[in-house]
């Protein structure tokens, strides 16, 4: 088994795969339906020809740069396993500090019922983690993707939280009722300019939705939507927390400002690059309307 590793670690190396010995690993456990940590229980342990050809075709598409994750079946996010699929992002490290600052956002509000969009949910990853997180809310994941939509189905039933999450198909808030207004909105919205997606990781250029990544000439198309129309959807005291590229940051600022959004606060991911945005409505507005 420890060849193997070593035989497969140098060929990912080759390919120029990050962290080849541990991808190895991964790759291997995967075939033997073992955690990873084990495999230093069984080093001494051979392959039978069926596991050592397994194992050899995912090592092959590894090189070719298809996603890890794709390979497993499966990525974590906050803790949680999820599936995912060519018709999903796969989840970022970055995008847990964005469930995070919501979930703390929800702890404290103080309505009974809360109601919260994850706007281009993909996976569900967001969503699913605030419904598990936030027992006192409902979610509601909008995605223009039928295929993403029935991913995150998925993943909401394996973690026991489909009941609370609704699944709206529509390209943004039209997959909606007219009616309906949020305590938080979420979104990690395709912030990538259009002409810096070739210069991408194979993995992410070739296998991540194209959907999911172009935000368009300046990467800041869908936040341009999202200020112009969910002003009329957040509820007073209410939230709009965004992920955003880097760089980013001063132009969603003045983008924002420009539609009498209170801009609260930018905030960093677990990298210390500033990655979310917190905005808000108006003070005047939160007094006159109801909660």
């Amino acid at each position: 088994m420890l060849e193997v590793i070593q035989r497969s670690a140098a060929f990912l190396a080759q390919k120029g795969v990050e962290s080849p010995r541990l991808q190895a690993e991964w790759l291997l456990a995967r075939v033997l339906g073992l955690p990873r940590l084990q495999l230093y229980l069984n080093f001494t342990r051979g392959l039978t020809d069926a596991e050592a050809d397994r194992v050899r075709q995912l090592v092959k598409r590894r090189g070719q740069r298809e996603p890890l994750q794709h390979l497993l079946g499966t990525a974590s996010f906050c803790g949680l396993e999820l599936k995912v699929n060519p018709h999903v992002l796969v989840p970022r490290p970055e995008t847990e500090a964005l469930a995070e600052h919501a979930w703390q956002f929800l702890a404290k509000r103080q309505a009974t019922a809360l109601e919260v969009l994850d706007f281009g949910t993909g996976s569900g990853c967001l969503a699913i983690t605030l419904a598990v997180r936030c027992p006192r809310a409902r979610l509601h994941a909008l995605d223009v993707s039928a295929e993403a939509l029935a991913t995150a189905r998925e993943n909401a039933a394996a973690h026991g939280v489909a009941e609370r999450i609704a699944f709206c198909l529509g390209d943004g808030f039209a997959g909606l009722t007219p009616e309906q207004t949020f305590d938080l909105i979420v979104a990690n919205p395709p912030y990538i300019p259009t002409a810096e997606i070739a210069a991408l990781m194979p993995e992410v250029r070739d296998h991540d939705p194209r959907v999911a990544l172009d935000g368009g000439p300046d990467g800041l198309a869908f936040y341009r939507r999202l200020a112009a129309t969910a002003r009329d959807r957040l509820r007073a005291g209410g939230r709009m927390m965004l992920e955003f590229g880097d760089g980013q940051a001063e132009p969603l600022r003045d983008l924002f400002g420009l539609h009498k959004w209170v801009v609260e606060r930018v905030e960093a991911d677990y990298t210390q690059r500033l990655r979310i945005l917190v905005v808000g409505l108006p003070h005047e507005r939160r007094a006159t309307e109801a909660v």
